[in-house]
């Protein structure tokens, strides 16, 4: 009898539960697919039509999740919980946030450890921005 191939997950060096959310926050376009919008429909029981102008918005040419205020980063996707900082719609967000990060790292709780580190306090929360060199974000 042959081997019986075994996937193995590679570890993660970052733990999502303790971030305050970066990826929903410094991305000021989250893209939604035709998919993300069935997930979301079904998700909150309505029609794509109705999740499509309720949680979504055009930027340029891009369907992209809509934004709210958010007392630590400014703004943030509208379906982050602002007392867990956790995704309120974890079970149905789009692909993008699925895959994010897609490396065993993921740099914002790198930086987030070292400046805790380096203030010598586990409540320090570096802010960040994303900028891009043509202007636009």
């Amino acid at each position: 009898m042959g081997d019986i191939a075994t996937s193995v997950k590679p570890r993660s060096y970052y733990d999502c539960v303790d971030c305050p959310a970066y990826c929903c926050s410094v991305y000021e376009r989250v893209q939604v697919t035709p998919r993300d919008v069935r997930r979301l429909a079904r998700h909150f029981g309505v029609t794509e039509e109705v999740a499509t102008a309720r949680y979504t918005k055009m930027y340029e040419k891009e369907r992209v999740l809509r934004r709210k205020k958010d007392p630590l980063f400014g703004e943030t996707c509208q379906f982050l919980n602002l007392e867990t900082r956790g995704c309120s719609i974890y079970h149905a967000r789009p692909a993008v946030c699925r895959e994010f990060p897609i490396t065993t790292r993921c740099a914002y709780y790198d930086l987030l450890r070292f400046e805790r580190e380096q203030q010598d306090d586990p409540n320090t929360v570096p802010l960040v921005q994303i900028s891009f060199r043509n202007g636009k974000k």
